[in-house]
């Protein structure tokens, strides 16, 4: 199975490079934008992904949280304050997303992919997390002896973004950017041929035109491919998965036909 998710928040990205720059006020058009043309690559190829939301995207778009649940798709939890979290998020955030959503989310995963407690996740009620990378990058995430593949804990599922299985050579949003695509797609088959599913992240923003935006100072790395680069990008991706038989789902099934009774 496929697990493609998308972390929908509110645009942050400049803060981290110095740029005064309001999330919210400011960040909504660019997380608006790209969210919508990531719904429209997924209705396009006929597929169905795991949407995790902040709060505070849930409150200021309710429109776009709508569309994702009308069109077939998974609303999980992502905090509410992107930039910066605090402990009771795990409980808030399933309260916003889900009054907005109309649903009782399942799943989340902490901003940043940080750490998260666990009781916490156990006592919200939630059935998985997602909030593992478990890959080695310097700065960011520093995670060689975790494990790669799902696995539980306090009877909730922990369902960490792929790694290669050699190396831990991380295949999320960045890699796409980056990488050249058969490269990236070699790396994604060996991958699913070791573990037999794949999980990948991305963000809305990244389907922004970023680099039309000199002053918000976004790393090249992070600007390379991104806008309708970064959508036919993603819409290739999928198309190499589909063309080879893969179905793609939502985590909650991942986690129904995986988890024990």
């Amino acid at each position: 199975m496929i697990l493609l998710s998308f972390d929908i928040e509110e645009f942050d990205v400049p803060l981290e490079h110095g740029v005064r720059y309001d999330p919210v006020a400011e960040g909504m058009t660019v997380s608006r934008t790209g969210a919508e043309r990531i719904l429209d690559v997924l209705r396009r190829s006929g597929v169905r992904a795991t949407f995790f939301c902040t709060g505070n995207f849930a409150s200021n778009a309710p429109d776009i949280i709508r569309r994702f649940v009308s069109e077939g798709h998974e609303v999980a939890c992502h905090g509410v304050d992107h930039w910066q979290p605090k402990p009771a998020d795990v409980h808030e955030s399933k309260a916003i997303v889900g009054r907005v959503a109309g649903i009782t989310p399942r799943g989340y995963r902490q901003p940043r992919m940080f750490a998260v407690s666990d009781e916490e996740l156990q006592r919200a009620g939630y059935d998985y997390n997602s909030s593992l990378n478990p890959a080695f990058i310097p700065g960011r995430y520093m995670h060689l002896s975790a494990p790669r593949t799902w696995f539980m804990r306090n009877g909730v599922m922990q369902i960490p973004a792929s790694v290669t299985p050699w190396l831990r050579f991380p295949l999320f949003w960045l890699s796409l950017h980056n990488l050249p695509q058969w490269l990236y797609h070699f790396l994604v088959r060996r991958t699913l041929s070791h573990d037999g599913y794949f999980v990948t992240y991305f963000h809305p923003w990244e389907f922004y035109d970023l680099c039309e935006h000199p002053e918000l100072r976004i790393p090249y790395i992070i600007r390379r491919n991104s806008g309708r680069a970064m959508c036919q990008r993603l819409e290739n991706l999928i198309e190499m998965l589909k063309s080879r038989g893969h179905r793609f789902g939502t985590f909650s099934e991942f986690v129904s036909q995986h988890r024990q009774p």
